[in-house]
């Protein structure tokens, strides 16, 4: 059986391990993971071998700037995990991988539709960084692909999807979008940070770029930031000159510590899933809440077509307060909550609770989506790794502080 074909959790202890990178030349035996190599110069061993020159590709000493053994073993392990890629680049964070991307597939004139339930930073990206450039960008509405197909003119060259749609939790149909984006000649670009590779294999669903936020579930210890994005050739090719272009390089030392939370991202996923679907089904029977969007729960939202497409999900979810909840009740809630921190981010091994609107920045679909109980007031939970009773308990006591029924 070939490495390619076990099964994800194999394939995540096996990837990243190539014996050049885990042993010295001529020495028996190896070490387990990729050793830290640090270093800004790489030396060669003559002018005849400095003029004969380096083939642009990981596994080639050339410059600090293009990595070492540890940068190349994690983007050779994403780039296994991710079927029908060719390769994957490395970023600072997720950020930097989504404007990098953006930038090496478009040219001025062009323009990009992106997905109206985007990532706040993706939508300043599209919508106001890229006018700099001189490329345009609409926004679509995610839930009607026929809008996507409607808005196409001759130079929309590309589109960005999220499924789910970052805070509000839509699941789009993802294969149908990226089908429209092909039939018209576009390339689609989806941020997969929820699901990842293991829930969701992106470019087997028609995606043609696959963007993470390596930051979340591959560190899963929230003390690393980075990004990825993996493509086939010769997409990929793109992206890698643009980024060196920008001088995009990841240090060895964080590229260590993405690659040690790698190794276990299945098992925190499983863990934090199941969890999180425990926290969204008593939080669907309370009286101050009004609907959960969480599309991994029975009857919730986009969960018809979650379990179509999806082989996992993640423990980000948000709910909806009901309409006798104001902001200042909800902040209670949110500061009475002992085993979830307030901060953005998510994916690590503790829980998180954030609260959020929307409106402003999803502008195609009302808010909140059809529940006419609800008041709008949105909290975004990360489940961690935490008991799930404790933190049922910890939810419980937070939502008596409200103060109402």
């Amino acid at each position: 059986m070939s490495g390619k074909d076990h099964k994800p959790a194999t394939r995540l202890i096996e990837v990243g391990r190539k014996r050049e990178w885990t042993s010295i030349p001529g020495a028996k035996g190896c070490v387990v993971s990729p050793p830290v190599w640090r270093a800004s110069t790489h030396l060669y061993e003559d002018c005849e071998d400095l003029a004969r020159g380096r083939p642009n590709e990981d596994g080639h000493f050339y410059y600090g700037r293009r990595g070492g053994p540890t940068q190349w073993a994690l983007a050779d392990a994403l780039t296994a995990l991710e079927p029908g890629a060719d390769g994957t680049e490395l970023f600072p964070s997720g950020v930097a991988a989504i404007a990098c991307t953006l930038m090496a597939l478009l040219r001025p004139g062009d323009e990009l539709l992106v997905t109206d339930n985007a990532y706040e930073p993706t939508r300043s990206i599209a919508l106001s960084m890229l006018k700099q450039f001189g490329i345009t960008a609409k926004p679509f509405d995610p839930l009607a692909p026929e809008s996507l197909a409607d808005l196409i003119g001759e130079n929309t060259k590309a589109v960005m999807l999220e499924s789910p749609g970052s805070l509000t939790m839509e699941v789009c149909d993802i294969p149908a979008l990226a089908a429209i984006a092909r039939k018209h000649g576009m390339l689609s670009i989806i941020d997969n940070t929820w699901a990842s590779p293991l829930g969701f294999p992106a470019l087997q669903h028609g995606c043609d770029v696959s963007v993470m936020s390596l930051t979340k579930h591959v560190g899963g210890h929230s003390d690393v930031m980075m990004g990825s994005a993996s493509a086939a050739k010769p997409v990929i090719n793109r992206i890698r000159r643009q980024a060196q272009f920008m001088g995009q390089v990841v240090s060895p030392d964080d590229a260590a510590l993405a690659m040690r939370g790698l190794r276990t991202m299945q098992v925190r996923l499983r863990q934090s899933t199941g969890t999180a679907v425990q926290i969204a089904e008593w939080l669907s029977n309370h009286p101050a809440v009004a609907a959960v969007l969480c599309p991994m729960l029975p009857g919730a939202p986009g969960h018809d077509l979650w379990r179509r497409d999806f082989s996992g999900g993640c423990g980000l979810f948000s709910f909806v307060m009901a309409n006798h909840v104001d902001a200042a009740a909800r902040a209670r809630f949110i500061d009475a909550l002992d085993l979830f921190g307030v901060g953005f981010s998510w994916g690590g091994f503790e829980s998180l609770a954030i609260p959020f609107d929307p409106a402003p920045v999803h502008t195609l679909r009302p808010w909140p989506p059809g529940i006419d109980t609800g008041s709008g007031l949105g909290v975004r939970l990360s489940i961690g790794l935490e008991d799930a009773s404790d933190l049922i308990g910890d939810l419980a006591q937070g939502l008596d502080a409200m103060g109402i029924s």
